[in-house]
């Protein structure tokens, strides 16, 4: 993708533009992925469920994975009947639980006793299974490992091997790993997997082998197309992977404006016309998102800071060929996902406009307005 072109071409600003070109290309990837060895690729909506990236994934993907009724019911809108969808969550309501046996075909429960009081309220029409919790950690970070202790994600292996009961269970789903870039955390767990249940795998119908796996990013995918082979041709099972950050993460920028600039104690602060609170991971994790102008030996820094009352409102030093002026425009990289379906309005800011870039035209396709605002706080 050109920035310049897209400063040039967006008319608003802050904007998120998403690259649908990107996201094909690793749905194409996927796709043949799928032609060696079968595997059945799931677009979990959690990391964007935005129309747009729907479409573009409903021709290669086989379905979507989902973790609420309103992601469900969402998915169900746009697959129309022509794939799965399959949803696992810890906070599974029995308010809810009629309309999320409409809306979907496959459920991995996250806890036995999820399992046992949901299933004896009738489910004929769904294919049940278990999340399992593998106890094998990945990830240095507690804050997105799946398999930390106490976690609240999954039956734990060791819980589900003494039990030994497979009765009504049609599969089983594992996701231990964020952001991985290799096949080695997959491996050892379905190693892990063999080893503690062997032939009781083939009870089973399928496997889900969950997400976390920036597959764009992997150079090698002969381990997992050898591995997911192996695993059909033992057990007779369904595979299915459910990638969401690694379709979207690439394929999501977001454009903004310096709106002023001053300097506090000695160091230029840049004011946006954005907030981190369009992208809250940024504050939630102290990440430093990815600046299409920022050059590691630049002269000149500043310190970007969102619009918003909030002290730690801030993105992050940066460096700059030239010094910036207030009607610039930057762009932070890579936020495709978690950042729209995590994003608010806290003082009042409205999202930022979205555009759909595809194949050199932009198109404008939703704006925030006060009356969306409006509606969100007063009664109906």
């Amino acid at each position: 993708m050109d920035f310049q072109i897209i400063k040039d071409s967006v008319k608003s600003s802050p904007a998120f533009v998403l690259d649908a070109n990107a996201i094909i290309d690793v749905l194409s990837g996927l796709a043949s992925l799928r032609e060696q060895c079968g595997v059945k690729v799931l677009y979990a909506l959690k990391a964007l469920p935005l129309a747009s990236v729907l479409e573009l994934a409903k021709p290669y993907v086989d379905g979507y994975s989902v973790s609420s009724l309103f992601e469900a019911q969402l998915a169900y809108e746009y697959l129309s009947d022509s794939g799965s969808i399959h949803l696992t969550t810890p906070g599974l309501r029995p308010d809810e639980w009629q309309d999320i046996v409409r809306y979907t075909t496959h459920i991995s429960f996250n806890s036995l006793s999820q399992y046992q009081r949901f299933a004896e309220q009738g489910a004929a029409e769904l294919s049940l299974g278990l999340r399992v919790n593998p106890k094998q950690s990945f990830l240095n970070d507690v804050r997105f490992d799946p398999c930390r202790i106490h976690s609240k994600l999954g039956v734990s292996i060791d819980e589900l091997w003494q039990s030994a009961d497979f009765e009504g269970i049609k599969g089983l789903h594992i996701h231990n790993v964020f952001s991985a870039t290799e096949y080695t955390p997959l491996l050892k767990t379905i190693e892990k997997l063999r080893q503690y249940f062997a032939k009781d795998l083939a009870k089973l119908e399928w496997l889900n082998l969950g997400g976390g796996y920036l597959f764009e990013q992997i150079k090698d995918h002969s381990p997992l197309v050898a591995a997911i082979n192996q695993l059909r041709a033992d057990y007779q099972l369904e595979v299915y992977i459910e990638p969401g950050k690694g379709v979207v993460g690439h394929a999501g920028h977001l454009v903004t404006t310096v709106i002023d600039s001053f300097v506090s104690d000695g160091k230029t602060i840049a004011i946006l016309d954005t907030s981190i609170n369009h992208n809250p991971e940024v504050f939630e994790y102290q990440r430093q998102p990815l600046l299409h102008e920022h050059n590691d030996k630049g002269r000149y820094s500043a310190l970007l800071s969102g619009c918003t009352c909030l002290a730690g409102d801030v993105f992050g030093e940066y460096q700059f060929d030239q010094p910036l002026k207030i009607g610039d425009k930057l762009v932070f990289k890579e936020l495709g996902a978690y950042s729209l379906i995590k994003a608010n309005r806290f003082n009042g800011y409205p999202f930022p406009d979205i555009y759909l870039h595809q194949d050199k035209n932009l198109k404008h396709i939703k704006q925030d307005s006060y009356q969306d605002y409006r509606r969100q706080w007063l009664a109906d």
